[in-house]
């Protein structure tokens, strides 16, 4: 089983089943979404997820007729993506999850559309705090 909450911790999930199709999704809408230089998401069976906690504090945005993003109305955090067109599944955001997964991200998706700034194969250095800098 796996858990996670949103960044105020009013939404709370439980998944139980597994995680398929994990990727890095590089495209416009996702990096617009997260923030971020690119999203991870996988795909889980709708009736696997459940919103243990704040489901009315639940929002969605309509990207495209029939696809739904569905976020923390308090916090803004994303927690899944809905599709009209395949009810059964969810792509949830894995950031969303405090349980480590066992599953593994398959690919890095629209790379022709990734941030110019970001580097898929940099050998950055990696620290297990703020960077010496900020300390």
């Amino acid at each position: 089983m796996y858990r996670g909450k949103c960044l105020c911790a009013e939404v709370q999930i439980e998944l139980t089943g597994a995680i398929s199709e994990i990727i890095h999704c590089h495209c416009s809408l996702c990096r617009k979404n997260s923030g971020t230089a690119y999203a991870t998401n996988g795909f889980i069976n709708t009736a696997e997820l459940k919103v243990t906690q704040g489901e009315s504090l639940l929002t969605s945005f309509t990207t495209k007729p029939g696809r739904h993003r569905h976020f923390c109305s308090k916090c803004g955090s994303p927690v899944y993506s809905s599709n009209e067109d395949d009810p059964s599944r969810l792509r949830i955001r894995l950031g969303i999850l405090d349980s480590d997964i066992t599953e593994r991200p398959l690919s890095h998706n629209f790379v022709t559309s990734k941030a110019n700034w970001e580097e898929l194969d940099a050998d950055l250095p990696r620290y297990e705090g703020l960077e010496p800098t900020r300390q």
